[in-house]
């Protein structure tokens, strides 16, 4: 793989990388833009990782300053020896790293995983959040339907390893046709790694993750309901239109209830938004913020 790989993911703008302390564990944060610039800090999903949203920074650093990084367990963050991926720890998480940089207001915009983190943020924290923006992630959506079997199946059969990069590509590729080519080696540089003698193994904490959402402890699952009620910032939820992960009719549902919640359906695109029509992605979130900041005069401040 090596330089090829790298080729493909290469950097084209402005990315800082440095390591936080974070509830006993080194997280690695990445950013973009300049630090004085309005934030918007970014989750990734399940099996993501940070470098995820390097297309939507390149063409909002202009503007913004983007802040995400590996979650634990995930990247180039620690693993959690406690095996500790629930809501509740990155959400904690979450809170550590918003006070350590010290962002006054921000905007909070959560793909699948990160998305459940970021509902419960912002009805916990609504001071703090001048908008919010979900990438395909519903109440429910983690725990039944089409979308939840197909995870939990994906890491049931999830392999350890692999013999070879071309091995790691052809299993992506199978578990991801929609994405191209690019992304893919992005995922391989990102997910992977190769140990010495050759063989090619997970950068992420994978049984425990397995472990977590295969046979999760249901009394730390969240129920969203109660959470979507509770909204008060601008939300704009993104949905694949050919997801299986958020079915339109919770996201109807979702909007009856709550007068806060904006939505959009992507055509063409499933769970993966950012990746499947990142083009499309981008120009509904940076309307939606520009919306925001006409309607509102809203600002968002660097706590000094």
């Amino acid at each position: 793989m090596g330089a090829e790989t790298e080729a493909a993911v290469a950097r084209s703008f402005d990315e800082r990388t440095r390591f936080l302390q974070v509830n006993g564990l080194r997280l690695l944060c990445r950013e973009w833009g300049r630090v004085q610039a309005p934030p918007i800090v970014l989750l990734h999903g399940l099996r993501g990782f940070s470098g995820t949203w390097r297309a939507l920074a390149s063409e909002l650093c202009d503007r913004y300053r983007l802040i995400a990084f590996d979650q634990r367990g995930r990247g180039e963050s620690d693993w959690d020896p406690q095996r500790n991926y629930y809501t509740d720890a990155y959400l904690a998480d979450l809170e550590c790293v918003v006070d350590q940089l010290r962002l006054e207001r921000f905007v909070l915009l959560g793909h699948s995983m990160g998305g459940t983190t970021s509902y419960v943020y912002c009805v916990r924290h609504p001071e703090r959040l001048a908008a919010l923006v979900i990438e395909d992630i519903a109440p429910g959506a983690s725990v039944s339907g089409a979308g939840a079997q197909r995870i939990v199946s994906e890491m049931q059969t999830m392999p350890a390893g692999f013999d070879s990069w071309d091995e790691a590509r052809r299993y992506w590729r199978t578990l991801r046709p929609s994405l191209g080519a690019a992304a893919i080696e992005q995922r391989l540089t990102e997910s992977l790694r190769a140990q010495t003698g050759g063989r090619i193994v997970w950068r992420y904490d994978a049984e425990g993750i397995r472990q977590t959402r295969v046979a999760p402890d249901p009394k730390r699952i969240v129920d969203l309901w109660p959470v979507v009620e509770q909204i008060k910032t601008p939300t704009l939820i993104i949905r694949g239109e050919r997801s299986d992960f958020c079915p339109a009719a919770t996201v109807a549902r979702m909007r009856n209830l709550n007068p806060n919640i904006q939505a959009v359906s992507i055509g063409g695109a499933g769970h993966y938004v950012h990746d499947d029509a990142p083009g499309e992605f981008v120009t509904h979130v940076r309307a939606f913020l520009m919306r925001m900041a006409d309607a509102n005069g809203a600002r968002f401040e660097r706590r000094e």
